[in-house]
């Protein structure tokens, strides 16, 4: 009896270790993750974002729509986005009667892109809640770990964020419509965002060059992020380091 509770009680470590080991690799994959879908779903609901491609890439003429038009239908475009509603509809004025902006190949393209976005904001959302769970858990609540563990596991983290964002910005940069379309291909089950640029207004509204501004916006955002977490880890654990060095030698001396 003695032998297997012996037993009993060494699969149990193992089982904990386990769990503890894999709690720790979610955290520090996690942290990525979470930087990047955070930063798409801020630029998803960015006005200033949306004016500077409306700007750069002039939809005004593009469109054949007045910038008030055009500005409108990016809000209600965000609305949309963040709504309950299935399919999007926009009135705009020209020639002085109300026409919708998008045709049906479009309007059935953007109820896609919605659900892109939903499920990005959702793995953003479970990421956040994550990340603030392991810590509360771990950290502050069960005590299981110091804060050089966390700095340490914070500055893996940051560092596996600063090489995938380098690494899709060699493949971006190495040819950006290539990636974009093999994109497509993963993220839709159709080919509905096959547009006609000189007739479908919202390639018009967003050309390829809004998204690879949006992408580079995106891949920013997220590089200046996990380089100042790197940095503060990394600061952390040098003081510290330092500090353990400076009380243990006179222990050491004595000794």
């Amino acid at each position: 009896m003695a032998g297997l509770r012996q037993e009993g009680l060494g699969v149990g470590r193992r089982a904990v270790r386990y769990l503890r080991s894999l709690a720790l690799f979610l955290f520090v994959a996690s942290l990525p993750v979470t930087l990047v879908t955070t930063n798409v779903r801020f630029a998803a609901n960015e006005g200033r974002l949306y004016e500077y491609g409306f700007d750069r890439y002039d939809v005004e003429a593009k469109t054949g729509l007045p910038r008030e038009e055009v500005s409108r239908a990016g809000r209600e475009l965000r609305h949309y986005f963040n709504s309950g509603e299935d399919t999007v509809r926009i009135l705009v004025e020209e020639e002085g009667r109300e026409v919708s902006l998008f045709n049906e190949r479009e309007t059935a393209h953007l109820r896609d892109v919605k659900d892109l976005f939903r499920f990005t904001f959702g793995i953003q959302e479970f990421g956040v809640a994550y990340v603030f769970t392991y810590v509360v858990g771990v950290f502050i609540w069960a005590r299981e770990g110091s804060l050089r563990r966390l700095a340490t596991q914070v500055l893996a983290g940051s560092l596996a964020a600063i090489v995938a964002i380098l690494a899709l910005s060699a493949v971006a940069l190495l040819g950006f419509d290539r990636a974009f379309e093999q994109f497509h291909f993963i993220a839709f089950n159709n080919d509905l965002w096959r547009l006609d640029p000189r007739t479908d207004r919202l390639i018009q509204m967003f050309p390829e060059g809004f998204w690879f501004d949006a992408s580079l916006f995106v891949g920013l955002l997220t590089l200046s992020e996990a380089a100042l977490l790197a940095l503060c880890s990394g600061l952390y654990l040098g003081l510290t380091r330092r500090r353990l060095t400076v009380v243990l030698t006179p222990t050491q001396q004595h000794a």
